[in-house]
C-alpha cells in the first residue's frame, strides 16, 4: 500500500489566511486544492511536504466571469466548471476543447484550473491553451498582487514563478471580438496525457489577414509551451492552408520532444506540425464565423 509521509494539515479560511499560513510554514508547505496531482506524488514519496494548506473553502477564487474587457477565471474553478461555463466557451472555445480531453469526469469534478497550471507538468493541457490565448496570471502575496504573463509563468518542468509564500488567485485573458481559438490533441486512449497537443488563437483583420497569432504546444518540449517562431511567421499573412502548413513545419522544427512510452521523437515531431496546422485551421474558422 502506498502511504504518504507524515505531514501537518491546515485549512485556510481566506486568501490572506492561506498566504499567512504559507509564510509561517515556509517552503516545505504545499497548497492542497483538488489534490489529483499532489496526492499521487505524495503516495509515491515524490513529494514530501511537511504541511498541507487546504484552500477548498476559498469560494471567492472559483468565479468565472467577464470583468471589463477580460475573461477572469479563479484559480479554484474546477475543470468541470470551466467546461460548463458558457461565458468562457463563447469567448474562448479553446478552453472547452481542452477541458473535454482532460482526464475523466471524476478528475474534472475535483481538479482545479490553478492546480493544473501550478503543477507545471510538461504534458499538461491547460498550460498550452493559456499560453496560446496569452493569459496573465494574478499572484498574491503578503505585499499585494502581481501579474505575470503565462508565457513567463513556467520556469521549468514542475516549476513556476509562484513564490513559497504566494498564491495563484486568478487567470485573466483579454477578450478580442475578432478572434478565434481551438485545441487539438492526440492521446493513446481517452483521458490520457497527450502524445502531443496544440492550441491556437488567431485574430483576423481585413481580408482575413492575421493580425495576431498565439500557438501553445504541450508534450513536445516547446519552451514555455509556446511556438514563438511559428507565431512570428504568421503575423501579417492571410489565413490560408498554405501558411498554416508552413507554420506547422516551423513549429515542429523548433520543438524538442523526448522519446517515451507515448512515442518516439520523430512521431511526436510529426504530430507537432500536423496538430499546429489543424489547430490554426480551427481557430481561423471560428474567427471567420464570428465575423459573419
Amino acid at each position: 500500500m502506498q502511504v504518504p509521509a507524515q505531514f501537518e494539515y491546515e485549512r485556510a479560511s481566506s486568501v490572506e489566511h492561506a498566504i499567512a499560513l504559507l509564510a509561517r510554514h515556509g517552503p516545505e508547505a504545499r497548497v492542497l486544492a483538488g489534490g489529483h496531482s499532489l496526492i499521487p506524488m505524495m503516495k509515491l514519496r515524490l513529494a514530501e511536504p511537511e504541511t498541507l494548506i487546504d484552500i477548498n473553502d476559498l469560494s471567492e477564487l472559483a468565479e468565472i466571469e467577464v470583468q471589463g474587457d477580460e475573461l477572469c477565471i479563479g484559480a479554484m474553478a474546477r475543470h468541470a466548471d470551466l467546461l460548463a461555463s458558457e461565458v468562457a466557451g463563447s469567448h474562448y472555445p479553446i478552453l472547452h476543447d481542452a477541458e473535454h480531453v482532460i482526464a475523466d469526469p471524476v478528475v474534472r469534478n475535483r481538479g482545479t484550473v490553478g492546480g493544473s497550471v501550478c503543477q507545471a507538468d510538461p504534458s499538461e493541457d491547460l498550460s498550452a491553451a493559456f499560453a496560446a490565448i496569452q493569459a496573465t496570471a494574478v499572484i498574491q502575496g503578503a505585499d499585494g498582487t502581481r501579474t505575470v504573463s503565462m508565457r513567463e509563468f513556467f520556469t521549468g518542468p514542475y516549476d513556476t514563478v509562484v513564490g513559497p509564500a504566494e498564491l495563484l488567485v486568478q487567470l485573466r485573458v483579454p477578450i478580442h471580438p475578432d478572434g478565434g481559438s481551438a485545441y487539438v490533441k492526440v492521446e493513446r486512449r481517452v483521458g490520457d496525457w497527450p502524445v502531443a497537443a496544440v492550441g491556437a488563437a488567431l485574430r483576423l483583420g481585413r481580408r482575413n489577414k492575421i493580425t495576431d497569432a498565439g500557438i501553445g504546444m504541450t508534450a513536445v518540449g516547446a519552451a514555455h509551451f509556446v511556438a514563438a517562431e511559428a507565431e512570428a511567421y504568421l503575423r501579417g499573412k492571410p489565413a490560408t492552408e498554405e501558411h498554416f502548413a508552413k507554420a506547422g513545419e516551423i513549429a515542429a522544427a523548433h520543438c524538442n520532444p523526448s522519446a517515451d512510452q507515448r512515442g518516439p521523437v520523430d512521431y511526436k515531431r510529426h504530430l507537432a506540425g500536423e496538430l499546429t496546422r489543424r489547430a490554426l485551421r480551427g481557430a481561423a474558422e471560428r474567427a471567420m464565423a464570428r465575423a459573419v
